[in-house]
């Protein structure tokens, strides 16, 4: 019997996991999407995208909490604050996805909420936390941590021993040179070649690599984050 499976996110990465479910369910039939979710102030109720109702905000999930959910949102703090506030509502059980096109070496832990997208290459001894988003073709060596609520953008090229702690997000075409990290809630900008270790909170850009702006601790929290 198919998993009963909602989209939190109707823009372009929600169309894109709906085009994974249903690449997923080609290979092994699996999921039954029934829709999206969406936050109210963003759309109604009722509109169609992709054939699949918009079934209105978190509060749907009330009277549905045995409905697996998936958070097809970008930014870390927002999947973040969404994944909160889902499970303030309910014990709502996440859905894990990972695209039958993408390469997953053994030894690899994926997380609760993680999604995998097609052409990412994840090879061997690599922990990957709850919430994360690899996006297409993007490369993790070995012994890679992602913590919980990273963002990898595509073609990002994550070299072997590297950390991404909790809420970073990577632009589309960085690299991370082995054995380098980067600090809670930093963001890198795309096409920027990591050379030495990032500290958390700022957000830094180019060749290599340098912080450009500071954020105070616990900016993530905030509701416009």
């Amino acid at each position: 019997m198919k998993k009963r499976l909602v989209i939190f996110g109707a823009g372009g990465f929600g169309r894109e996991v709906l085009q994974l479910i249903r690449d997923i369910n080609e290979s092994v039939s699996t999921w039954e999407c029934e829709g999206f979710l969406v936050d109210s102030k963003y759309a109604k109720a009722g509109r169609i995208v992709q054939g699949l109702p918009i079934l209105g905000d978190l509060d749907w999930l009330i009277q549905n909490p045995e409905v697996y959910l998936v958070i097809a949102v970008g930014s870390p703090p927002a999947r973040r604050q969404i994944a909160l506030r889902a499970s303030q509502i309910c014990k709502i059980p996440f859905a894990t996805l990972v695209h039958p096109r993408a390469w997953i070496g053994e030894y690899v832990k994926i997380g609760e909420g993680s999604i995998i997208c097609a052409g990412a290459m994840i090879t061997t001894d690599i922990q990957i936390g709850r919430h994360v988003q690899i996006n297409t073709g993007a490369t993790i060596g070995h012994d890679a941590i992602l913590e919980d609520f990273v963002t990898v953008y595509s073609s990002v090229n994550i070299t072997g021993n590297v950390k991404l702690e909790e809420g970073v997000e990577v632009g589309t075409s960085a690299v991370l040179i082995p054995r380098t990290s980067v600090g809670c809630w930093s963001i890198i900008g795309a096409g920027s070649i990591i050379t030495k270790s990032i500290y958390s909170n700022v957000t830094a850009v180019g060749s290599p690599a340098k912080a450009i702006k500071e954020r105070a601790p616990g900016w993530h929290e905030r509701q416009d984050a």
